[in-house]
């Protein structure tokens, strides 16, 4: 559960290409302790932003703990000793900032950036013996065995005869009378136990019957289940691996778009330069790149730590039952600043000329920039404390291993105050410009329309900005903006439109074509061609007139909506503005002029 010390702030801008950027400003009042998080993904972003404040939400919970709990002498000892150490491991790591970074090698190993990570999911094949094991076997009915039948010539059935029997026949013959009868009876009690288990014996017959094709029938129910299982574990299996397949195919085009040095692979490359970079946790790795391939410049814009981010602590002591803390001096804590901050920026355009195998940078820009509260006025601010441009083959000559980072970044031309502590302003030597050039001044054209105005003919320029103008109120109902690019003078229309919704939003081009005719599929494959250039999120193409079926059939599938005259009179309409499209009259209007 987040703690109700944290508050967090989002923003959003719009890049140079047009793409939304969020931001994130998360503050722990308890720790005193400030963040600030970008990313052009705003879910890529919220996990960044919950990992940072699920270890804000440890730190505290421990740091409570330690308030709260009497610790013993011994323990306490053990607390001061391993808060020492981690303290001057903290120290270290201030100091070691530039010097541990070269013995790596910066450039990227694209295999790595690859996903190789195997479908682990148990196929469900391998377990379908364990399921029928599962499903009860019936046991085979085991017969009961039929008496033995009585037979004259059992013992039991030959009378004996004494020397009376022989004297007098009468008592033989009853002898013989009561054999006779002992024997019928046995034999009558025979065939009725005979048919008793016969019954019994073909009953369990033909329960086991019905048990087996129980059974057999509960097996096959397993198997098809199982079947299925199957089949959907090979559908996901599939998907995983082509999803799998095309990020890598993704890593193997942006390789390709970098050494064929495409402008936008070149920024994402040095993004993973800098992401890659190992630093402790007082260093926020926050920046934007922007870079010109007409003269090979990089521009970094570094979000560096405030003074208070950094580790103090030298040593932790138990005295009089509590733990002190030893912290270096004001001055040290000046130094300590300064050689961070330099060692950050050298750092940085170490890590990207070395990663730059195609030689894609003749110079770097790097501008640093601190948030942080103003003592003076108690306002938060944004200020670049240092700025420097330095190019390739200047910057190589150094030897990083043995220099002084605050002389060796003043050599170098480098722009900041004596005390950087004192978080003073300078200004940046070449600042990431935000604005699109193409956007231009708007006009409102569409309150001068009645029921008579007939658009397929109105002016191209008229057109352009009416466009703008009813999608510019469609889109603010969600807080969107609407702007217009350059006129190409050619019947067409480029409109951009940002909106902000989570799901359905981002950027939005938008082309119009005042045409008399019916409007082709190649109009719909610029317009995709443009939305993939621009990394819009959707292409919407408006006409006066309407489309082929080529064009239909195209736009299938993809994210691209295509607008008739009769959607255009609708949406006007829906903003409480009329008019008339009259194809006729336009190509009668056209052919005069």
């Amino acid at each position: 559960m987040e703690s109700k010390k944290i508050t967090k702030n989002h923003r959003k801008e719009y890049s140079s290409r047009g793409n939304v950027k969020h931001y994130l400003e998360v503050w722990h009042h308890g720790l005193n302790e400030y963040r600030e998080f970008s990313s052009s993904d705003y879910d890529v972003l919220m996990n960044k932003v919950d990992a940072y404040v699920l270890k804000l939400e440890e730190k505290w919970k421990n740091l409570k703990e330690k308030q709260n709990l009497l610790l013993s002498k011994e323990s306490s000892l053990r607390e001061a000793e391993k808060r020492t150490k981690s303290a001057q491991a903290d120290l270290r790591a201030m100091d070691e900032l530039l010097l541990s970074t070269l013995d790596i090698d910066d450039a990227i190993n694209w295999d790595s950036l690859k996903d190789k990570t195997i479908f682990n999911e148990p196929n469900p094949q391998y377990s379908l013996d364990k399921q029928i094991n599962k499903v009860d076997k019936p046991r085979a009915y085991v017969e009961k065995e039929l008496p033995v039948k009585p037979d004259l010539e059992f013992i039991k059935y030959k009378p004996k005869f004494s020397l009376v029997d022989m004297i007098f026949p009468f008592l033989k013959k009853k002898k013989v009378e009561r054999v006779d009868a002992l024997y019928k009876n046995d034999l009558s009690s025979w065939e009725q136990k005979v048919h008793e288990i016969s019954q019994e014996n073909e009953e369990g017959r033909r329960q086991y019957e019905i048990d087996v094709k129980k059974y057999e029938k509960e097996v096959e129910r397993v198997k098809q289940k199982n079947k299925l299982e199957c089949k959907d574990w090979m559908e996901r299996e599939q998907k995983f691996y082509e999803k799998q397949n095309l990020y890598n195919l993704k890593v193997d085009k942006l390789k390709a778009d970098y050494h064929n040095q495409v402008p936008a692979a070149i920024i994402e490359a040095c993004e993973i330069v800098l992401s890659n970079s190992l630093y402790p946790d007082f260093i926020n790795k926050n920046f934007e790149i922007d870079y010109n391939p007409e003269n090979k410049i990089l521009i970094v814009e570094y979000s560096l730590p405030a003074p208070e981010l950094l580790p103090t602590i030298q040593e932790v002591k138990f005295m009089k039952n509590e733990l002190k803390e030893y912290h270096v001096s004001e001055s040290q804590k000046t130094k300590n600043y300064d050689s961070v901050i330099y060692k950050l920026t050298l750092r940085t355009i170490h890590e990207l000329f070395e990663a730059d195998e195609v030689d894609a940078l003749n110079a770097v820009t790097f501008n640093g920039w601190v948030n942080s509260i103003d003592k003076s006025t108690g306002r938060r601010v944004n200020n670049c404390i240092v700025s420097i441009q330095v190019k390739k083959d200047e910057f190589e000559k150094v030897d990083l291993q043995h220099v002084d980072p605050k002389a060796c970044f003043k050599s170098l031309k480098g722009v900041g105050s004596s005390k950087l502590t004192g978080l003073s302003a300078v200004q940046p030597i070449l600042k990431i410009d935000k604005s699109d050039k193409r956007f231009v001044p708007h006009y409102d054209v569409a309150d001068s329309l009645d029921d008579t105005t007939n658009i397929a003919s109105m002016g191209w320029e008229d057109f352009e900005h009416l466009i703008r103008e009813v999608f510019e109120k469609e889109f603010n109902q969600s807080g969107g903006e609407v702007k217009v690019t350059q006129a190409s003078k050619d019947g067409g229309v480029d409109v951009i439109a940002f909106d902000p919704d989570p799901i359905r939003g981002g950027k939005i081009v938008i082309q119009a074509k005042r045409y008399t005719n019916t409007v082709g599929v190649s109009a719909v494959r610029d317009l995709y061609g443009t939305v993939m250039n621009e990394g819009a999120t959707k292409g919407i193409l408006v006409t006066t007139a309407d489309y082929g079926p080529d064009a239909y059939e195209f736009s299938k599938g993809k994210p691209i909506t295509l607008m008739n005259g009769a959607n255009l009179l609708y949406l006007l309409e829906k903003h409480g503005h009329k008019a008339k499209i009259d194809i006729r009259e336009a190509k009668l209007l056209m052919k005069g002029q």
